[in-house]
């Protein structure tokens, strides 16, 4: 499978909140809680985020997850990386908490794609871990862009929050996105075995924050 060695993924998007736009709205229950689920649409299919929203947030400081699509895991339980254990993990977290939202966004393999996601999974069955993987391929390590998220906040009356996450990039991203960060919850579910150098890596070449691995 030749690849071209092109850096992809460091172009950032300009995001118009003007475009931005709740396109549908209901009521979704759930085994973790009762949720409304929103559909935001931007200027393109890549500016398109799921909102599920808990409590009254707008003028609030809600708990937040900003989670990337993860077929693989989410979908089909892959023990690989621990997607589906942050994504059930959050979801619990928000329906105990006082208001939420856990923005689900069409960012597969930290935005390389499905496709790229899986030819990377084979190159790391050869011996590359995921940084390696997703770099061979000619990408950046994490090709994801928090602009669009932090305007679909906007969007919802949210200026302030309580970031459930790990990485230190996304906490940056929604700062200089005018979004502030109040408190960074770390999302740390109990995780496979399996996951661990996957985990390794994130910490070791990412930054992402997680200690006692």
């Amino acid at each position: 499978m030749p690849h071209k060695k092109q850096r992809r993924g460091s172009t950032r998007r300009k995001t118009s909140k003007a475009r931005i736009r709740i396109v549908a709205r209901a009521k979704l229950p759930t085994r973790f809680g009762p949720f409304e689920i929103l559909g935001i649409e931007g200027r393109n299919q890549l500016e398109s985020a799921v909102a599920l929203v808990h409590g009254r947030i707008r003028g609030q400081t809600p708990l937040v997850r900003i989670h990337s699509q993860c077929f693989t895991g989410d979908v089909l339980a892959s023990e690989r990386c621990d997607c589906r254990a942050q994504l059930e993990l959050s979801l619990r977290r928000i329906a105990a908490s006082r208001s939420g939202v856990l923005l689900y966004l069409p960012q597969e393999g930290r935005g390389i794609g499905l496709m790229n996601k899986l030819r990377a999974y084979e190159l790391q069955d050869r011996g590359m871990d995921t940084v390696e993987a997703n770099e061979e391929l000619g990408f950046a390590a994490d090709s994801r862009d928090y602009r669009f998220s932090a305007a679909a906040l906007h969007l919802l009356g949210v200026r302030r929050v309580r970031l459930l996450s790990n990485n230190p990039d996304k906490v940056q991203q929604l700062e200089r996105a005018g979004i502030h960060v109040v408190e960074r919850v770390p999302c740390r579910p109990r995780t496979s075995p399996v996951s661990r150098a996957y985990l390794e890596t994130k910490r070791t070449k990412m930054g992402h924050l997680l200690d006692n691995l």
